[in-house]
């Protein structure tokens, strides 16, 4: 797999874990690569192929995040207070009702979601503010 470490260090033969959009899986690193070279470790900030024992390139998704075992947890449902941009701010020109399905964009993946509204509203019109319980 390849990307930029966010936090943190990672060593050749730490334990890691897939996490998100599948079943999260655990493994091991069996080794760093920066620039064509092989390294014990990589830290914040660098751009790395790690390669991982038993994974095939299948088994890992655009989007998906290795973690320390037990470091992060993914989550399918949230709730949030959202600002509806209207036409004139660049956003919709129609409302949207209960069970309407947006993409949600995470850093490199996107994901279709279910928008719950509050049992009060009806419908979301352009310039609105309203909670939301959103279901991946």
């Amino acid at each position: 797999v390849t990307g930029r470490i966010e936090r943190g260090i990672v060593k050749v033969g730490e334990e890691i874990e897939i996490v998100g959009i599948t079943d999260t899986v655990k493994t091991t690193c069996t080794g760093v690569e920066m620039f064509r070279k092989l390294l014990d470790q990589g830290q914040a900030g660098d751009n790395v192929g790690l390669l991982l024992r038993g994974t095939k390139r299948e088994d890992v998704q655009r989007g998906q995040v290795l973690a320390k075992p037990g470091s992060i947890k993914p989550h399918a449902h949230f709730t949030g207070e959202i600002y509806v941009l209207s036409k004139d701010e660049g956003g919709r020109h129609t409302p949207f009702f209960n069970n309407y399905r947006p993409q949600f964009y995470f850093r490199t993946t996107d994901v279709t979601g279910s928008i719950e509204l509050p049992a009060d509203k009806e419908m979301v019109m352009p310039g609105d503010n309203v909670s939301i319980t959103v279901k991946l």
